[in-house]
């Protein structure tokens, strides 16, 4: 009898714990079909004069750059990542091997998909024009940027962990704000200080805040919903009155950008979502409840990672293929855009079903040499190996600038190194307690 790909909804719900937060896993699986999608539907390119260039139809449209104030669901990742793992952390725990073993799953099929993108970039690197070959390269781990900050953030659960009271998270929401308005207030209106701005990636802390919040019961569901219509009236306010553009995914024509490096925006922004994902968990929860929904949900994030990264290169590789064939998904306005735009999402529908079905074993399958890193306690050796996951978090945040070329490649390069570091200093052997 031939092994099933995936267990059955009924094996499913047996092996779902009762006290699982299903709302978070939804929240996740769910935020994380829109960026495929999102991004399917919103890239285009084309081939001019030997140069590929890569866009977004938000570029030319206001009405779809109004529509990322919905869409642009990245601080629900962070939400959901911080609420699943926030309760795991215990204050005499050591730190380097929590978060080693967070990092151990995240980081797993990054190796996977470096070593993919060392041998395509290889071979097209022979048969591409230089002002193609180079554009591919520096799309390809863009999305990294996200593992990058997530894990800063992780290192800094034990200090999230400390919001106990509604006093608490008002008072660190509230310092993290301010903060990103200081450096707002200065980068904008100070010559020479631009670079001040990339001390704005603290926004990502905000809905690991919150998601401590709602694990912990901190703010209700009433109370959320009036604190994410409040932001939704600051987020208004600073759009109308303030310097701040509207599309809250980076695009081109921005002056201004909300998301590179992170604006006060985007802070107003990542409140008001985790505060409407709070008051509305409850009802997401019961959502979930249903054995279809729930099943596909779980299949869902048991590749999360596998969703992520690998829709990229079929992306890529689609538009590519359209272009040098003559047939480029670029202006909206010319005849047959729509009718290609749905036979793209077509092929991307399939070939994401297909990387998922291929590749979700590498993300849950043990790597030699990479897994099974271990420190028993607090002390030096936890600090060097948190310390160390901190480097590989930011320069895989930092490697994004650039991609697969140029700085981006010594990023990488201190990325590894750092996480083979880590991983060879967390060498002591589990005891059979721990």
């Amino acid at each position: 009898m031939p092994i099933a790909l995936f267990p059955t909804p009924a094996e499913v719900a047996v092996n779902t714990p009762v006290e699982r937060d299903r709302a978070i896993d939804v929240i996740r699986i769910v935020s994380l079909a829109g960026v495929v999608v999102g991004h399917t539907v919103m890239a285009t390119s084309t081939l001019r004069d030997g140069v590929f260039i890569w866009s977004n139809l938000l570029a030319e449209s206001p009405v779809l750059q109004a529509l990322t104030w919905v869409f642009q669901i990245m601080p629900l990742f962070f939400f959901a990542g911080v609420a699943a793992c926030v309760e795991s952390w215990k204050p005499d725990e050591s730190w380097g091997n929590w978060l080693l073993r967070r990092c151990t799953r995240l980081y797993r099929p990054v190796f996977y998909y470096l070593a993919f993108w060392a041998v395509a970039l290889t071979a097209l690197r022979l048969v591409l024009p230089e002002h193609v070959y180079e554009p591919i390269a520096g799309i390809s781990i863009q999305l990294l940027w996200f593992l990058g900050a997530y894990v800063l953030v992780l290192a800094a659960v034990p200090l999230l962990a400390s919001i106990t009271t509604t006093g608490r998270l008002v008072a660190a929401v509230a310092a993290a704000y301010a903060f990103i308005a200081g450096v707002d207030a200065i980068r904008l209106n100070v010559e020479g200080f631009s670079a001040l701005g990339y001390l704005n990636f603290v926004v990502w802390l905000i809905p690991g805040m919150l998601a401590v919040a709602y694990r912990r019961g901190l703010l209700g569901g009433r109370a959320a919903l009036g604190v994410g219509a409040a932001m939704l009236g600051v987020n208004l306010a600073l759009l109308w009155w303030g310097p701040y553009e509207l599309s809250l995914v980076g695009i081109e024509t921005q002056q201004l950008k909300n998301m590179t490096p992170p604006s006060l925006l985007l802070a107003g922004h990542a409140i008001m979502m985790c505060a409407f994902a709070i008051a509305a968990a409850s009802a997401i929860a019961r959502w979930a409840q249903r054995p279809r929904v729930w099943w596909l949900t779980a299949i869902g994030n048991s590749g999360a990672m596998t969703l992520y990264l690998w829709h990229i290169p079929p992306l890529l590789g689609m538009h590519l293929v359209f272009d040098y064939l003559g047939y480029p998904r670029f202006d909206p306005t010319t005849p047959g855009f729509v009718v290609l735009s749905v036979l793209q999402l077509a092929i991307m529908a399939a070939a994401v079903a297909l990387a998922f079905i291929a590749l979700r074993p590498l993300e849950n399958d043990p790597l030699p040499l990479w897994d099974g890193g271990f420190v028993a306690s607090p002390g030096p050796r936890s600090a060097a190996v948190g310390a160390l996951l901190c480097i590989a978090g930011a320069a895989t945040l930092a490697s994004v600038s650039w991609g697969l070329k140029d700085l981006g490649l010594w990023c990488v390069a201190v990325m590894l190194v750092a996480l083979v570091a880590a991983r060879r200093v967390a060498s002591e052997r589990p005891s059979a307690r721990a």
